[in-house]
């Protein structure tokens, strides 16, 4: 028996499945991707990633040593863009980035795919070997999307899906399967270089390559120790990834409304945080607010550590009591340490005095080294005549 699946079957089970996007490429080695991440590798751009090494990466290349028996990947795609929203109050409010709204994506596209696997296996008759992957086992999501003709790269390295722009997730399903592939989609971005312009951290160092240790995302989510000081005033308030390259994509601005039910927020707070909730939550607070969401992956500790960044950028003198509260009873040090950057950089020389009263008390050498840094740099931005007054909420809007 052919162990084979026409294509447009294929459609109509997936999209019953609930994946609107599919794409179909063959197990051919992806020799271009291996070559471009050991550059990536080599130029230093994943040195947060220490377990990737080049020898990884020309594994992850061959699709082979994942699936021995794979014929043809799936690429799906499930679209998530809910149209604009905004804070309801004028709270101090931080950002989560669109994809980590509702129910965890690695979740939702895993179910999916196993009911897309069951029904090709009823209408197959076939018992058919799969994996279903969603950013795991070091698979090149975008690189499989590309060649399936879900989309193409996106000079800010997103895969960019006609009609819906980079609000997509995707995943891959590797199977021993005959199907037959798509082509690649022809377009690209042209001369157009605005996601690598309004980079925040100016992560995008070219197109198509960015530099991981400098990406909001990477910061905000992957880094458990303390975010590098230059950084920080660059952050704003983003506390759990960034979606700025996404937000000024052309392409991504036209993209169509879907309503998908797991990925609506089941609360504002899941949109834009409150900054003194995540700063002074227990962490029955933080699992009952973020359960089921790709926010606990940054873990209590560390949205904390984010929201102090955000309050210091906040420009707002309403964030000095939250500050002072973080620094001087927060139990996490992580989160002690940088509410005293903060606080130095919200108000600069006004808060020495709390500053050394908190270094009188604090026993941990990272949260004393954070203060000194702070009172001395603050010092220094006063001798040099930096202003330090309040922005109004309406000179931000």
């Amino acid at each position: 028996m052919t162990r084979y699946l026409d294509r447009q079957t294929l459609n109509r089970l997936a999209t019953d499945a609930g994946l609107k996007v599919t794409g179909v490429t063959t197990a051919e080695v992806f020799h271009d991707a291996g070559d471009y991440v050991v550059d990536h590798i080599q130029r230093g751009h994943l040195t947060v990633f220490s377990w990737f090494s080049e020898e990884r990466a020309r594994q992850s290349a061959d699709p082979r040593t994942l699936h021995p028996t794979v014929q043809s990947i799936v690429s799906v795609a499930v679209p998530f863009w809910s149209g604009k929203i905004e804070p309801l109050d004028d709270k101090l409010r931080g950002r989560i980035a669109r994809y980590a709204w509702g129910r965890d994506y690695h979740k939702t596209l895993k179910q999916r795919m196993k009911t897309l696997l069951a029904t090709i296996q009823e209408h197959t008759g076939l018992d058919i070997e799969s994996r279903e992957l969603v950013d795991t086992a070091r698979v090149f999501d975008r690189a499989v999307a590309a060649r399936a003709g879900v989309g193409w790269f996106g000079k800010n390295s997103m895969i960019i899906v006609p009609g819906h722009g980079s609000w997509v997730m995707l995943g891959e399903m590797y199977l021993d399967l005959e199907i037959e592939p798509d082509t690649r989609l022809l377009q690209n971005c042209g001369r157009c270089s605005i996601c690598i312009d309004n980079c925040p951290t100016g992560a995008i160092v070219e197109p198509y390559r960015i530099d991981s240790p400098r990406c909001i995302s990477y910061l905000t989510i992957e880094e458990r120790g303390s975010i590098p000081r230059e950084l920080r005033r660059l952050m704003g308030n983003w506390v759990f990834g960034c979606d700025v390259c996404q937000e000024v994509c052309p392409y991504t601005g036209a993209a169509q409304v879907v309503i998908e039910p797991d990925f609506t927020p089941a609360h504002p707070d899941n949109v834009f945080p409150e900054l003194a909730f995540l700063a002074g939550m227990t962490e029955t607070e933080f699992r009952e607010r973020f359960s089921g969401t790709a926010v606990t992956r940054a873990k209590r500790k560390g949205m904390a550590r984010n929201a102090a960044i955000a309050l210091g950028n906040s420009g707002d003198e309403r964030a000095i009591p939250v500050l002072e509260s973080m620094l001087l009873s927060h139990d996490e040090p992580l989160a002690r340490g940088h509410a005293a950057w903060a606080l130095g950089h919200l108000t600069g020389q006004d808060a020495v005095k709390t500053l050394r009263y908190a270094h009188s008390r604090e026993v941990e050498p990272d949260v004393r080294a954070e203060i000194e840094w702070a009172m001395e740099d603050e010092s220094n931005a006063s001798q040099l005549g930096r202003p330090l007054r309040f922005i109004r909420l309406d000179e931000v809007r």
